[in-house]
């Protein structure tokens, strides 16, 4: 069924669409257009919980980009991909991976920050009506020289409510959180469902060797890259070592095919949840649950998976954990867009 050009009127595509917006917006600094943007009762869930007001958005933004104007060394974000797929015939969910590079003076120091983010975006009829977004909030401390667990001291986790509360869907083929997709590369995304179900909530790494290349290349949290099948293993269970229990839920999966980004990739949205019971890799276990909302482009060649980008926030799941041991910041930043 084809695409109504109202879903992205007035340009090409929804990727003309996403990378054009983004760019009038945090580029020209036209924080206006958000009221065009964005619907007024428009969700959006980041890593500390659900927004539910365009206002707080706006807000956001215009915290964030002050916040670039005081560091003379920031750059503008760019586009490094938009996986998009239509949600009916007015509507797509876009896949918006992000980077952002930029000098930062903090205590007399000048650091390289490389920045990665992630957005996906549910719009009807050319308007925002929910977004989930992914901050790979480690990287950001580590390459200021920041302390993860004082980072983590300074956030409030609000928490989550709307659709991210509710069961993950049934059949993530048919329909996500952000409503019936098309039956798009079925035989690639069932690839992908598999490694998601075999690896990491099964923990069959023996699985990898039919579903992943052998020079496969894992971005993850804290900028770091890891290669091969053992690389990939070992990142992995560095997230399990400290939540053993935990299982991986697919909320969304959109699919999209283009040249100019190396072929077909298919993003993923997930939530971990979990039990920290294991090691104490962010202070004392609390044996209570968390709540880690994640995403992941998957590039897939000739029926296996070349690349994975996994973006999830570690200082904010440290101020998760902080909130449940009774030793969270009670009162942090206000506004949860602009963390």
């Amino acid at each position: 069924m084809a695409l109504d050009p109202i879903a992205y009127q007035p340009y090409t595509d929804p990727d003309d669409f996403i990378r054009e917006v983004t760019d009038r917006i945090w580029v020209d600094r036209d924080i206006q257009h958000i009221y065009d943007n964005y619907e007024p009762d428009s969700v959006v869930h980041v890593a500390l919980g659900t927004i539910t007001s365009r206002a707080e958005v706006i807000e956001g933004s215009t915290l964030r980009m002050a916040d670039s104007a005081a560091h003379p060394g920031g750059m503008p974000g760019q586009a490094e991909d938009v996986v998009w797929e239509a949600r009916g015939t007015d509507g797509f969910l876009s896949s918006h991976l992000v980077f952002r590079g930029e000098d930062r003076l903090v205590d007399g120091r000048w650091h390289r920050l490389n920045l990665h983010s992630v957005a996906n975006c549910l719009y009807r009829r050319g308007r925002m009506v929910e977004e989930w977004i992914a901050r790979d909030g480690l990287a950001r401390a580590l390459q200021t020289g920041q302390d993860p667990d004082e980072a983590a001291r300074s956030l409030h986790f609000r928490g989550y409510s709307g659709s991210w509360l509710r069961p993950a869907p049934q059949d993530v083929l048919a329909e996500g959180d952000s409503g019936p997709r098309p039956d798009d590369y079925r035989d690639e995304c069932q690839l992908v469902l598999e490694l998601i179900e075999q690896v990491w909530n099964q923990r069959n790494f023996a699985a990898l060797s039919s579903l992943i290349v052998r020079d496969v290349f894992l971005h993850s949290s804290g900028a770091a890259t890891y290669i091969r099948p053992r690389g990939y293993q070992d990142e992995t269970l560095r997230l399990l070592l400290a939540f053993p229990t935990a299982h991986f839920e697919v909320r969304d999966i959109q699919t999209n095919y283009h040249p100019r980004y190396a072929g077909l990739r298919i993003s993923v949205l997930w939530k971990m949840t979990g039990s920290y019971d294991g090691r104490p890799v962010y202070g004392p276990t609390t044996n209570q649950d968390v709540d880690l909302l994640g995403v992941s482009q998957f590039l897939v060649q000739e029926g296996r998976v070349v690349r994975e980008r996994r973006i999830f926030d570690e200082i904010a799941l440290r101020a998760q954990i902080n909130q449940t041991r009774g030793d969270g910041g009670e009162v942090g930043p206000a506004n949860i867009y602009f963390v």
